[in-house]
């Protein structure tokens, strides 16, 4: 009975196949409104295309730590197991050497590679989708100028019968819809940008949105935070408490293009985002964000127990020892150097599994052109244990204005566990 218990088991797994997974350029073109054609000639192409793969975020998941640039290789942990990014330097034997205009659109589009197997949503096919054609063949033409590094593909660390790409077929027939995005015509240009580059290239609620138990995102639904590489991304709908309802359009630009602002700064996956990918977007696409992003309705606010006075007793000791030198016994930190705990959305998120990955391995703010000073925080797990951690994070996420749900020990001791074991 057990063992068929485990075989049905693997077999509903089946279905679990998807992941979750700078001075700006003066080359960069100026927001393209949709539709726009490519600038003529192919120079204009190429320029457009360097700029979209910075916009997509392309070279961070694309490179390993020390490796060649875009040469893949790069291991992105999911809840099903460890998946390696492909090479998509123009090497014609491990890249994307000998691949067609077609075939390189098709894998974008459809999640399909040119031999003709299935993607996993670890690359964001779902998202990419919604490309123009235009847009897709100028990143094409910007990777085929790059320099060929010969990187074989490492297998998948996946559990059978996940590591059958056939079974995605499965999974893109109940959960991917494809098809470029249609401007909505009651709304204007500048928001509709907004909406394409974060529902498309941006691919943003692949790591700010919920996922149901195959690891698919709702892209009808406004990203209310979801779980990504070890980490929970906050919400970008518009809570006050744990969403951008208090953050005005110019705070969403300023953090976008230095990872930092009056209210919280850039950590974990998100740093790095910012570091290679959002610093670089024109200051016209930043803004076109952010009137997207504040448009995106407030989720109704759940109701959050009450914590002990014991817990947060022990928190507030802990806090005074451990945090309060640096974000100052009111939690208001020293901006542009030291972020804000109170009022914080991220402090106040769903999931507090990015502020205790911060305390236990530490951050680094990110380093950009206009912010080049990426002061580091120290992590804390060699030093405080997993109930005291605990107690830190409820007492920060409920002092001073804040409120959210307590942590427990247990909760802390997986993450630590995890973390250890992430690639």
């Amino acid at each position: 009975m057990r063992k068929a218990l485990a075989l049905a088991s693997l077999l509903l797994l089946a279905l679990l196949c998807t992941a979750c997974s700078h001075d700006r350029d003066p080359a960069a073109p100026s927001a393209v409104k949709l539709g726009e054609r490519m600038s003529p000639g192919p120079w204009g192409q190429i320029s457009r295309g360097r700029y979209l793969v910075r916009a997509g975020d392309c070279e961070a998941c694309h490179t390993a730590p020390n490796g060649a640039p875009f040469a893949g290789d790069r291991a992105i942990p999911t809840p099903f197991g460890t998946i390696y990014s492909s090479n998509i330097t123009p090497d014609p034997e491990t890249g994307i050497g000998n691949w067609t205009d077609e075939d390189f659109y098709r894998a974008m589009h459809e999640g399909i590679d040119r031999e003709g197997d299935h993607l996993y949503p670890a690359f964001p096919y779902p998202w990419y989708t919604k490309l123009s054609r235009d847009d897709v063949l100028s990143i094409k033409a910007y990777l085929d100028t790059l320099t060929p590094v010969r990187q074989v593909h490492r297998h998948n660390e996946l559990p059978w019968p996940l590591d059958q790409r056939g079974l995605m077929a499965m999974w893109d027939g109940m959960y991917f819809q494809d098809g470029t995005y249609q401007p909505d015509p009651k709304r204007s240009a500048q928001w509709n940008r907004g909406a394409y580059l974060v529902k498309g290239l941006g691919h943003c609620s692949a790591c700010h949105g919920d996922k149901n138990f195959a690891g698919a995102t709702d892209m009808d639904d406004p990203p209310t935070g979801g779980y990504a590489e070890n980490a929970y991304a906050p919400s970008l709908a518009g809570g006050v408490r744990d969403g951008l309802g208090s953050w005005t359009e110019q705070d969403i630009v300023q953090y976008l293009g230095t990872g930092r602002n009056s209210r919280t700064s850039a950590a974990g996956p998100m740093a790095e985002v910012v570091e290679q990918s959002t610093q670089y977007l024109s200051k016209p696409d930043l803004e076109a964000i952010a009137v997207y992003l504040k448009s995106l309705p407030a989720p109704k606010d759940a109701s959050v127990a009450t914590v002990d006075k014991d817990t947060l007793d022990r928190g507030a000791a802990l806090y005074v020892d451990n945090c309060e030198a640096c974000h100052l016994k009111q939690g208001q930190g020293e901006i542009g150097a030291f972020p804000p705990l109170r009022q914080s959305s991220a402090v106040q998120a769903n999931s507090a599994d990015t502020l205790i990955g911060v305390i236990l391995d530490g951050a680094r703010i990110p380093q950009t052109t206009a912010e080049p000073t990426g002061l580091a925080m120290q992590g804390f797990a060699d030093h405080l244990s997993d109930a005291q951690i605990a107690d830190l994070n409820t007492y920060i996420r409920n002092a001073w204005g804040n409120h959210a749900e307590a942590v427990e020990a247990d909760h802390v001791a997986d993450l630590r566990e995890t973390l250890r074991k992430s690639p």
